[in-house]
Formats: structure tokens, C-alpha cells, sequence
């Protein structure tokens, strides 16, 4: 009584404790030793130039498109400081409308705005009337340009093929888009040019199972409010460390109580084919209990909180402490068997088992403490809780469990233990077991040699749910050289440095391009600027032209008769 009442009063106190100080860090940072050198030049990059947890992939069917719901989506997110801290837009943005024609080569903006200047007549048709009417006015145009042999009919196969596209999407009642960028440049546009990046820096709770939920949560929401799906066909997605690893913890939540369940229900099975009685598997329970609450409560006080790692200490305490209990109690039967007499049975399972059991949780014990020197604080953390719970279930297995089976006195053993099914078989081992042992060895021999093709999988991106969004969103983007997120990243004192450590490793055969901050500023933009203002001062009058009335549907359907009688004389 006085054993199971110090249990019973050791589980109360150590329970109580767990629940006014259980919690669990999801910060990922700190499964790591700071102390490693590698680890802190990671932290001085992150210090240096601060890192964005959430990567919004923003697509739609056109580049404007694109372009339309990712500048509304980050100016609302930039609302809202609190959740939001930063938000950025590495490939879109003001920035890009105003100089992005700076980053493409001098040939190319004089190409380009040599094009312009061509298209005047239908860009000034464009500006003036951008509707429906608009397009069919500047496809009137073309084709009088076809006429006068100024243009070749081929020349508009591509351009009817569009707007041919897009009536046959309005007139089915489907959602229709038109590319003003696509009918310009006269071929489809690239992957690339139809969906765009924010960066966002969220405020993130390392006191919940999932950070960034509520980041993540007031992206989703602040694009339904929007409606970019109904605006622009816009779909959003989310991708980055963030998102994917509050994936990976929401399926720890989503399957926490069924896995639970699952291990207490194999747990009972494996205790009544061992013990086939309640009392004694009562009493095992009981013993189980015990050690897990004081071994939760000793980590809590040691390490202070419990990491993504060491919570693993739970299944792995249920698993390998149960099984002190069931040696003990096996034994227990075996001398019940022989003796009915209850505490001369037990004091024979004490002297026969507790000797192994003693060495058993101390070589256990030790292969967790083995972790301890690890600089990966997780599995540090894992091994020091683990190793003491793996002693504390040894001193509850050969102190409560023999209390509470003299307390219960459960009934004698009529048979002897075991499955008779199996005596062959033990039988057949004991006297063959020299040839036995002699074959395992040649197996083991004969296996080593294909260690030594054993891969071995460095992508922790393939540890998690491959039908998880993030991770679906990252793979997509991992097509991309430019995206793939394969990138090696260098802290140098100064951007002159910088410079000359690219030019040495884009010379590398195994880099495909390297970038500095240098390669955020346009060069040569004076030949550059000097060609867009030529072009600007011929085209600020066809940008600028009077601007028409919207029409109704009856000029539409009129401007499309016209222009098909247009077209079907050229």
C-alpha cells in the first residue's frame, strides 16, 4: 500500500506539473546548436538581409492579370503590419513598371521600342477604346494595313487566332481573357510572365503545433476578400519554409489522436497475449503511467519546453517501458506456474528478472545518452529525456508492478507460459542453433557488400507529404532553374567583394549564374533611356488619345460584323 500509494501520489503531482508547464517550441531554428560555425554565419545572412518565411505564388491566365492580383494582394497584406511585418514583390511591383525595361540589353530596347513606334496606329486604337470594340476597330486596321501591303496576311494569323480564342469564350458564357502584352509580342507569353512572387515576413507563434497558421490564414482570406478568382482568374498559393513545415505539422495534428488510439490499442493486444489477465495487465499499466507522467514532468524541468524531436519521447516511452512490465510479469507467471504462493512467486521473478531488466534499461538508457555530445539540439534533447524515462520505467517496473500484484492477487497459473503452437519451433532452434547462428552470420556477410550502394536522400523536402500544397507548389517551381531553390548563398564585407567572388564562380561549370546586388541595377541605362524617351516622344500622342465612351452591347456586336466583313475581303 505504501509503494502504490507513493505512485499514485508521484503520477497526481508529476500530472499536474505536466499540464501547468507542458509546451512544445515549432521553432526549427532551435532544433540546431547556435555554437556551430555554419549555424551562425546562417544567422548573420538572416540578420544581414532578413529572410521571408512565406513565398505567395499569384497565377492567372494573362501577364496583366497576373500583375492586376498580385499588386492587389500585397498592398492588402501591407495593411497589416502586425501579421505582416514585411512584404515584398522581388519580380513585379511600381519598381518593375516603371524600370523594368532598364534590365533587358540595349538591342532589346531598341527592338522594342522600335515595335512601338511601329504599332502607333494601334496603340493610339487601344488606349482610346480598350473594350471589346477597341480590339475590333484596331483589327480593322491590320487588316487595311493588309490591303495596302504595308502588312502580310500571315503576319495576322496569330493575332486573329487570339481574339478568334477569346469571342469563342464569350460567346460559350466562359470566363475570357485577352493579353494586350501577348497580342504585342505576337506569340504566347511564358510561364513566367504569367504569374509573379510576394515575400512576405510573417509574424510567426512558436508557441503553436503550425507558426504561420494565422499568417497563412490572412493571405487566404485577404484574397477571397478580394476576389481574385473572380476579378482575374487568379489563383493563389502558398510555398516557402513556413507554409511547408506548417504542413508537416498539421499532419502530426491532423493523426496525433488516431495514432494515440492506435498505439494504446496495440499496446493492450501485445499485454494480453503476454499476460491474459486483467489484474496483471492492470497492474503494468498502472506502472506505465506513472513513469510516463514523472518522465514528462523531469524533461519539462530539464530542457524547459519540448521540441519537434524530443516530444517523440512519448511513443518511444510507451513502446520500450511497457516492456519492462511485461518482462517482469511473464516471469512472474512463469514462478506462479511452480509456486502458487503469491509473494514467494513474486520474490522468485524479482531474483531471476531483475538482473536482466537492470542491464537491459541501462544499455538502453546509454544508447539514448549516446545522443547527448550531438550538436542537433533535438535529437540531444530526445536522447536526455528518453535515457532517464528508460530508468524510471525500469524502478516503476520492480517497485508498482509487484505492489499492485500483491494488492490484486491475481489467480494462480494453471498452465505454464507460452504458445504450444511454437514448441517446435523452440525446439528445433535449440538443436540446430550452432547452424543457425553460423547461417545468420553468412547472411550478414553476405549483405555487407550492398552498403556500400546504399544511397542516402540529403532533400528533407522528400520527408514530407508529397500531396501536401506547399510541397506541390514548390516542386512546380523546382522545374524552373530560376526558382528551383537550389541556391548557395555568400556573406561578403563588401559589394566589391562580392562582385569578384561571382565572376570567379560564374565562371564554374556547375553555376548557372550568380548574382550580387550589383545585378539589381541596370547597366548601361543611358543608350538605354535615350531610346525609350525617342520612342516616348512618338508615342505619347497614341498613349494619350481622347478617350472613347464604353460601348454597349449593340456596338460591340456591330463592331465584330464590321470587322468580319473587314477581314473576309482581305
Amino acid at each position: 500500500w505504501t509503494a502504490i500509494g507513493v505512485g499514485v501520489l508521484l503520477m497526481l503531482g508529476a500530472a499536474a506539473f505536466d499540464a501547468a508547464r507542458f509546451s512544445v517550441n515549432t521553432d526549427v531554428q532551435g532544433l540546431i546548436s547556435q555554437d556551430l560555425p555554419w549555424h551562425q554565419r546562417q544567422l548573420q545572412m538572416s540578420e544581414a538581409f532578413p529572410q521571408n518565411g512565406i513565398a505567395v505564388v499569384v497565377k492567372a491566365p494573362t501577364a496583366e492579370n497576373a500583375e492586376l492580383a498580385t499588386n492587389e494582394l500585397a498592398q492588402a497584406l501591407a495593411k497589416d503590419p502586425k501579421l505582416f511585418p514585411r512584404v515584398g514583390q522581388p519580380d513585379s511591383g511600381e519598381f518593375f513598371e516603371r524600370n523594368g525595361l532598364l534590365f533587358q540589353s540595349p538591342d532589346e530596347v531598341k527592338k522594342s521600342a522600335a515595335g512601338l513606334a511601329q504599332a502607333q496606329p494601334l496603340i493610339s486604337t487601344l488606349a482610346g477604346d480598350p473594350s471589346l470594340r477597341g480590339v475590333m476597330r484596331a483589327l480593322s486596321l491590320a487588316a487595311g494595313g493588309v490591303q495596302e501591303g504595308q502588312i502580310k496576311l500571315d503576319q495576322l494569323a496569330f493575332t486573329l487566332s487570339l481574339a478568334g480564342r477569346t469571342l469563342t469564350d464569350v460567346l460559350s458564357g466562359k470566363p475570357a481573357t485577352f493579353s494586350w502584352q501577348e497580342l504585342l509580342q505576337g506569340h504566347p507569353l511564358p510561364v513566367q510572365q504569367l504569374r509573379h512572387f510576394i515575400e512576405v515576413e510573417p509574424t510567426l507563434d512558436f508557441a503553436a503545433l503550425q507558426p504561420g497558421h494565422q499568417a497563412e490564414e490572412g493571405i487566404r482570406r485577404a484574397a477571397a476578400d478580394l476576389n481574385l478568382q473572380g476579378k482575374f482568374g487568379a489563383t493563389v498559393e502558398l510555398t516557402g519554409q513556413v507554409p511547408m513545415n506548417d504542413d508537416q505539422f498539421s499532419v502530426i495534428r491532423n493523426s496525433a489522436l488516431r495514432d494515440t488510439l492506435t498505439a494504446v490499442f496495440g499496446v493492450l493486444i501485445i499485454l494480453w497475449l503476454a499476460l491474459r489477465s486483467w489484474k496483471i495487465m492492470a497492474a503494468v499499466f498502472f506502472s506505465l503511467m506513472v513513469g510516463l507522467a514523472t518522465t514528462a514532468a523531469l524533461g519539462l524541468a530539464m530542457v524547459g519546453s519540448f521540441n519537434l524531436i524530443s516530444i517523440a519521447f512519448f511513443v518511444l516511452f510507451v513502446g520500450l517501458g511497457v516492456d519492462f512490465g511485461i518482462q517482469f510479469s511473464v516471469r512472474y507467471r512463469t514462478e506462479r506456474h511452480q509456486n502458487d504462493d503469491l509473494h514467494a512467486a513474486l520474490l522468485c521473478a524479482a531474483r531471476k528478472a531483475g538482473d536482466p531488466l537492470a542491464l537491459a534499461a541501462a544499455a538502453t538508457a546509454v544508447g539514448f545518452f549516446a545522443f547527448l555530445p550531438t550538436s542537433y539540439r533535438g535529437l540531444s534533447e530526445l536522447g536526455l529525456i528518453a535515457g532517464c524515462g528508460m530508468l524510471i520505467a525500469f524502478l516503476c517496473s520492480i517497485t508498482l508492478v509487484p505492489a499492485m500484484l500483491a494488492l490484486l492477487n491475481p489467480a494462480g497459473e494453471p498452465r505454464s507460459v507460452g504458445f504450444k503452437a511454437l514448441a517446435p519451433l523452440d525446439d528445433f532452434l535449440q538443436r540446430h542453433r550452432i547452424a543457425v547462428i553460423a547461417g545468420t552470420i553468412l547472411v550478414v556477410l553476405a549483405g555487407t557488400p550492398l552498403l556500400l550502394h546504399l544511397p542516402f536522400d540529403f532533400n528533407p523536402v522528400n520527408l514530407q507529404s508529397p500531396n501536401a500544397a506547399s510541397v506541390v507548389a514548390y516542386r512546380e517551381l523546382q522545374h524552373d532553374p530560376e526558382t528551383s531553390g537550389n541556391d548557395a548563398e555568400i556573406l561578403t564585407p563588401s559589394l566589391e567583394q562580392a562582385d569578384a567572388t561571382a565572376k570567379r564562380l560564374a565562371a564554374l561549370p556547375e553555376v548557372a549564374r550568380a548574382l550580387t546586388l550589383s545585378s539589381f541595377v541596370p547597366a548601361d541605362q543611358d543608350p538605354k533611356i535615350a531610346a525609350l524617351q525617342a520612342a516616348s516622344q512618338k508615342l505619347g500622342t497614341a498613349l494619350n488619345p481622347p478617350k472613347q465612351p464604353a460601348p454597349s452591347d449593340q456596338d460591340v456586336i456591330a463592331a465584330i460584323q464590321s470587322t468580319a466583313a473587314y477581314l473576309g475581303k482581305v
